[in-house]
């Protein structure tokens, strides 16, 4: 027998080894060639309920994400990605006030609770109890999904709620949040003079007047200073993407005339944050009876250009209708 070469084995075991990871290689390019285009299920909106969670996607792409878990402070949607950049047009966390998560249904003080800020649960919590999409109502435009919630602290429960949320991809390429709310009232409920009051929106920064961006409201108030305090159909931000500086987009909350009875002025903030809601502007506390009902309606629209682009006036008249 021949001694073997220690050299030649090695470069032939090298050889074979490096043309096995190559033929690999090749084979797994060809088959990421396969996804060049989304594959047929994921074409237009799908949905992924994960736990507590609801991720939709666009042609496999990512819309936004609705997180539900148990330890959260409320539920609430983030992100809510621009149609165009893929940015998120929401802050989960940003300065100051780094409570702020994105869009969300809260509120301090009710009955003495804080259920809009992240101190300890103890202090009050928005609970999630049942999440669910609704399969049959699902198409490759819309996606529609249902969700409970029990208000609580020790010793006081002023509320549980019913949600239902239906996203829908628009002719135009946006994206319509349509968030209908019923509140029951489990106690007599007493809510004060109060800054931080039921939906709210905490726009990313770059979209934001304090960062450059551009808060303005249907009846062409500007900023903080032209928008708050004042009636409006519709109220947000837009702006330049940071990342992208040659896509404009935009986030806005329409609010429905029927909400608070019609008395609703906005609170809104330069660096980012809105609300459609009353409390802020009270002289006298609003109470609602053990067994009374708030029902709350809104259209959130992601969209890119500015508003008047957007035609955000039509899609307001079109949503009532």
């Amino acid at each position: 027998m021949h001694a073997i070469n220690r050299r030649r084995f090695v470069q032939t075991s090298l050889a074979a080894s490096t043309a096995a990871t190559l033929s690999q290689y090749q084979g797994l390019i060809a088959a990421a060639a396969d996804f060049a285009k989304p594959v047929p299920a994921a074409r237009g909106l799908t949905a992924y309920h994960n736990g507590a969670n609801i991720l939709l996607r666009r042609d496999n792409l990512p819309i936004l994400g609705y997180r539900s878990h148990p330890t959260l402070k409320y539920p609430y949607f983030s992100p809510l990605n621009g149609p165009v950049s893929g940015l998120s047009l929401t802050a989960e966390s940003a300065l100051p006030y780094p409570h702020h998560r994105g869009l969300w249904l809260g509120c301090d003080p009710v009955n003495g609770g804080n259920y809009w800020a992240d101190n300890a649960l103890a202090s009050g919590q928005i609970r999630s109890t049942h999440l669910a999409l609704e399969a049959d109502k699902q198409t490759p435009t819309s996606v529609t999904f249902a969700e409970q919630c029990v208000w609580n602290r020790k010793d006081s429960t002023p509320f549980h709620d019913e949600r239902r949320y239906q996203i829908q991809l628009s002719a135009a390429g946006q994206v319509w949040i349509d968030c209908d709310f019923r509140l029951t009232a489990d106690e007599d409920v007493s809510i004060k003079k109060a800054k931080h009051s039921f939906f709210a929106l905490r726009a990313a920064a770059d979209i934001s007047p304090s960062y450059g961006g551009t808060l303005i409201n249907s009846r062409g108030g500007v900023n903080a200073k032209g928008t708050y305090g004042k009636p409006a159909e519709w109220c947000g931000y837009f702006g330049k993407r940071r990342l992208r500086p040659d896509v404009v987009e935009g986030i806005v909350i329409m609010n429905h005339p029927d909400n608070f009875g019609g008395n609703c002025p906005w609170f809104t903030r330069d660096y980012g944050h809105l609300s459609p809601s009353p409390f802020n502007f009270l002289d006298q506390p609003w109470t609602i009876k053990k067994g009374g009902h708030l029902e709350l309606r809104y259209r959130v629209v992601l969209f890119s250009g500015t508003p008047q682009d957007a035609g955000l006036d039509a899609t307001f008249k079109s949503w009532l209708g």
